[in-house]
């Protein structure tokens, strides 16, 4: 890998305690590669324990981990960029096999897929939460995924360029593995070693604020990467709902002659109008996807190819 450019991104809040040994981690298993730290927010000396190991420090004064991977996609350019978190939870000594897993695909994004070296390494109810939400997003999308929220990844070039990197926080690991998923692009995952933090720091992920963040996340890709399905269910929950209230109407209409629960009969009336509305609005999201979908794939191509078999 000496001739390709490798660019490892770690984002960081309060990370003083562990960044040290993430950017001394990283530059033993990375030799050549260019360590940016992006300090955001912090009100500790993280900036200067990771000048100090010899990363290149930026800041990035907006809050929130996907406002940080938003600028650093931009600013940097390289071959292969790996994403790791600078609270020493991850073994930065994979990401070799990770690099190598991206080139001899190739793929364009792997995951590393975390593997507890203890029982704590994972907060109470991170784990199940974890597992939840790979399996809304596999009945979403209909692919299996090991670890949506991981924060150890390894993307390509034509990758980055083309990732619109939309969130904020920390729901954009699942937007990342959402985007790769809609836009069929090749992926992978290694399972990798995952450790407790290190001691005197602290998890930023806030359980239930967060997980509320990443659930409307996967809600409104869903919404918008498969309309049809979810736009469809929508619908089809109204119409049940409609006809559970307007049957009766209906019979007693045909039995009288007469609407005798009127109020009833509007409501049920306004709920086939509202079914009808969402069929239309997701035929309609299903074209302006395909447009999209057009425009994320150029863009996607326009990227040349890294030939990596050259560069190694």
């Amino acid at each position: 890998m000496s001739n390709v450019r490798i660019a490892a991104i770690v984002p960081c809040h309060n990370e003083a305690g562990a960044i040290g040994k993430v950017v001394t981690d990283l530059q033993a298993s990375l030799p050549t590669a260019t360590i940016y730290v992006y300090d955001n927010c912090s009100d500790d000396n993280t900036a200067e324990v990771a000048r100090a190991a010899g990363a290149v420090v930026r800041f990035e004064d907006r809050k929130g981990k996907g406002n940080v991977i938003r600028r650093a996609f931009a600013d940097i350019d390289a071959d292969v960029y790996v994403l790791i978190d600078g609270d020493d939870t991850y073994d930065a000594a994979a990401a070799p096999e990770l690099i190598n897993k991206l080139l001899d695909g190739p793929y364009d994004q792997v995951t590393g897929v975390r593997r507890q070296e203890s029982d704590s390494a994972y907060r109470s109810g991170h784990e199940l939460g974890n597992r939840f939400f790979n399996g809304i997003v596999g009945l979403i999308f209909g692919y299996k995924v090991e670890d949506m929220l991981s924060g150890y990844r390894v993307f390509s070039k034509r990758f980055v360029r083309s990732f619109p990197a939309l969130s904020r926080g920390f729901e954009i690991e699942t937007e990342l593995t959402v985007h790769s998923i809609s836009a069929r692009i090749p992926q992978a995952e290694v399972p990798i070693a995952f450790r407790d933090r290190a001691e005197g720091t602290e998890s930023k992920l806030r359980t239930y604020h967060d997980g509320q963040r990443i659930l409307r996340t996967v809600l409104k890709l869903a919404l918008h990467e498969r309309p049809v399905p979810t736009y469809g269910l929508i619908s089809g929950v109204l119409a049940v709902a409609a006809l559970i209230l307007g049957l009766p109407v209906i019979i007693d209409f045909l039995n009288t002659g007469l609407v005798p629960r009127f109020p009833t009969a509007l409501l049920a009336s306004s709920l086939v109008i509202l079914a009808v509305l969402a069929m239309i609005s997701g035929t309609l999201m299903d074209v302006l996807k395909k447009m999209r979908d057009e425009s994320s794939r150029l863009a996607y191509l326009s990227w040349e190819v890294v030939d990596y078999e050259r560069r190694r």
